[in-house]
């Protein structure tokens, strides 16, 4: 059963890959692109927002077209729509072109996004056992695929233009080649009421899907602020250089990934639950230890513990969310998702918006109570039709 199963485990994890390299491509450019258009970095601020706007509709259209096409339709198609989009910030000479085109490839993205992690949860399912962490860790390795190719195409003297027109060619490539590998589950279609209209889409969303949606974003929110705020933490609150500094971010990425790799053994072992609730305790102590400690060592790793805490707690969600209601799984997966990533945005904006306040190593302090928050409301994994699943699991 397991081997019959491998190739469409294969192929959900290059479409994660294909992911986050379409998705680093862009990040790498963005200091050509800033110079191309002629903006600075407080308008890419502004920008960056039309991208996460883009993202969050892509996500909650690519949801909804999951549940009602499959995801083994959809998933391909994203991709090839994520990886055509990616040109355009390439092409844009002018502001308004520039936005224009983040916020129609954040739409791309977000609709790979959450149709790849539907099929993911697919493949969960057929497994019966937990795998999504692992196929979140293969995003990250997209990054890197994604910051060598780009140190490569600007060591050639490539502009953006040609730059991400070649990755967009290499990713339609990989998102029609990969697409028989998918699995051909068709998607459950709800029987029609007495209006005539599919019950899934007129039942109310149930509390805990708008619960997990709300942990995602107080996780997703921490992550965010890891990622803009580690680096100038150790620079401007501790004194460190900045090739010094530069490991905050690095140890916080690099126990992330790994901790997704461990994932989901452990959750196997102990079950999802755990994941969370320990997951979330660990990243609480390390982002204290962060924003109390007045040494360079205990601040790297702090942010160490926070990423290796953290690696684990947002696939976590994104199961739940989608073995829920097996006819809504996308639906449910982007709600979540949607939210998630509004998190992953705000979070450094709202750090932001603390030191004006207080200095920035105390302003960690509120990631530290949401990381508290979530360990609390781990049980929030547990109900009744995950109880027999889980015994499963374990067993």
């Amino acid at each position: 059963m397991e081997r019959a199963l491998r190739p469409a485990r294969a192929v959900t994890f290059v479409y994660f890959v294909l992911n986050g390299t379409l998705l680093g491509m862009w990040v790498v450019q963005i200091p050509a692109i800033e110079d191309q258009v002629g903006i600075g970095h407080a308008a890419l601020g502004g920008f960056l927002v039309l991208l996460g706007v883009g993202a969050f509709a892509g996500m909650q259209f690519g949801g909804r077209l999951s549940d009602r096409l499959g995801t083994r339709t959809v998933v391909p198609l994203a991709g090839v729509l994520c990886s055509v989009t990616l040109v355009l910030p390439g092409l844009a000479r002018e502001p308004w072109a520039l936005g224009a085109a983040l916020l129609v490839f954040g739409f791309g993205n977000g609709t790979l996004d959450v149709s790849m992690n539907a099929h993911a949860v697919q493949v969960e399912k057929a497994y019966q056992r937990p795998v999504m962490s692992a196929f979140h860790a293969t995003f990250s390795v997209g990054g890197v695929l994604a910051a060598l190719a780009g140190a490569a195409a600007i060591d050639i003297g490539w502009g953006p233009a040609t730059t991400l027109t070649t990755a967009a060619g290499v990713g339609v490539i990989v998102a029609l080649t990969s697409a028989r590998g998918l699995l051909p589950a068709a998607p459950a279609t709800p029987e029609a009421d007495a209006d005539g209209e599919p019950e899934a889409q007129n039942r109310a969303v149930p509390p805990r899907i708008w619960l997990l949606a709300v942990l995602a974003l107080l996780i997703m929110l921490c992550e965010g602020a890891a990622n803009d705020w580690s680096v100038l933490h150790l620079k401007t609150v501790l004194g460190a250089p900045e090739s010094t500094a530069a490991f905050a971010y690095g140890a916080f990425a690099a126990t992330m990934t790994v901790g997704r790799l461990l994932a989901d053994r452990v959750s196997a072992r102990f079950g999802p639950v755990a994941v969370l609730r320990y997951g979330s305790a660990l990243a609480a102590v390390g982002i204290t230890l962060v924003a109390l400690s007045p040494w360079i060592w205990a601040a790297l790793a702090g942010w160490a513990l926070f990423g290796l805490g953290l690696s684990g707690c947002v696939p976590q969600l994104f199961s739940a969310a989608g073995h829920a209601d097996p006819a809504a799984a996308g639906t449910n997966v982007s709600r979540v998702a949607g939210l998630g990533y509004i998190g992953m945005l705000a979070g450094p904006a709202v750090i932001g918006w603390m030191t004006h306040l207080m200095p920035l190593n105390h302003t960690f302090l509120l990631p530290a109570l949401f990381c508290a928050a979530a360990a609390a409301a781990a049980g929030i994994l547990r109900s009744p039709s995950d109880r027999p699943r889980t015994v499963e699991l374990t067993s």
